[in-house]
Parts: C-alpha cells; structure tokens; sequence
C-alpha cells in the first residue's frame, strides 16, 4: 500500500529540489527517502530505480523550461528572440543546478518523444521565424543555438566566466554572443 502522502509527483518535485541543493549526482533513492521521512521501500511504489528518478527530474525540468522559454518568447523576434530564449537557460541553470543538469540527460527515443524536448525545438525553430532561413540551415542553427546557449549557460552557472573582477563582465560578453548569433543567422537568410 502507498505511504500517505507520497506520490510520484511529490518524490520527482522532492528530487528535483534535492538536485537543485546538492547536485544531480548526489540524488540517490537514501537520501529522497530521508527528505520525507520514510525507509526506501516506500519510495518503489513511485518509481523504479535511480535511473527512473532522474528521468522525472529531466521530464519536469524539460516542462518547467518549455513553459518559461513559450512566456518569454511570447511577442519578440529576432535577435530579442534570441536573447529571450538564451535567458530563459542562463537564468534556469543559475537557480535550478540540478534541474538544469538533468536537461542534459540522454533519454530513450519513446520518453524523449513524450517530453517537452519537441516543445524546445518548436520554440526554438520560432525564434528563427524571424530570420529568412531555407530547411537544412535551421536545423543547423537549432542546433548552433541549442551548443551555444546550453554550453554558455553551464559554463556561467559554474562561475567559469567570473574570475576575480573580471572585465568584460559575462553579461557584456553575453551580448556580444547575442550580436555574433544574430549577425552569423543573418548571414545564411536565403532571399
């Protein structure tokens, strides 16, 4: 019988929390069972193994940044669009670790088919609308948008671009990313 008030719901937020505090890999089904109290058996009747818990926390994750990534793209173009959807991951590996460290998980075809990641690619294939691109160079800059801003935003989120007073700032280089993004898509618009 299911303990009161757990469910799988509860333990993915629960581990998503846990991620977030001490990282994804120090996420084991001991210390998500201490979070609530509870010996592990209790957790199996929410999920399966380790395994399982951190595919709910990239599933929850992908959601979570699809739904603010659509907020901030809503009425912006261009390079705006660029700079909205790029936030949205800089900020999101800032304040979620974890989370953000679980996007980056493999997934199986069939789970990975149901998660949000076709929701990114949609959202990103919309910030390119705004530029004259012909198929095969917007798969590529999906692409060269998902390695920049994923790589940009790691790297941030782990203090690699702070080092003492470091001048540019990483936010000024972050815009010179943006320009180099813009003038770069640009340059592959088709007429």
């Amino acid at each position: 019988m299911p303990r009161a008030g757990l469910t799988s719901d509860r333990v993915t937020r629960a581990a998503a929390d846990l991620a977030d505090e001490v990282g994804l890999d120090a996420v084991t089904l001991t210390a998500l069972a201490a979070s609530f109290g509870v010996a592990v058996p209790s957790l199996y009747t929410h999920v399966r193994n380790p395994a399982d818990v951190r595919t709910r926390v990239a599933l929850l994750a992908l959601e979570e940044t699809a739904d603010l990534a659509a907020e901030a793209l809503a009425g912006v173009s261009g390079r705006d669009a660029l700079a909205a959807l790029g936030r949205v991951w800089r900020t999101y590996a800032r304040r979620h670790p974890g989370r953000y460290a679980a996007t980056r998980l493999p997934l199986d075809s069939d789970t990975a088919l149901r998660s949000a990641g076709p929701r990114h690619a949609e959202l990103t294939r919309a910030v390119l609308r705004g530029y004259r691109l012909d198929a095969s160079d917007e798969t590529h800059a999906v692409r060269l948008l998902g390695a920049t801003f994923h790589g940009y935003a790691a790297l941030d989120a782990a203090g690699a671009f702070g080092h003492g007073t470091a001048v540019p700032t990483s936010d000024e280089t972050w815009e010179r990313v943006l320009d180099g993004l813009d003038t770069l898509i640009r340059s592959w618009e088709t007429s």
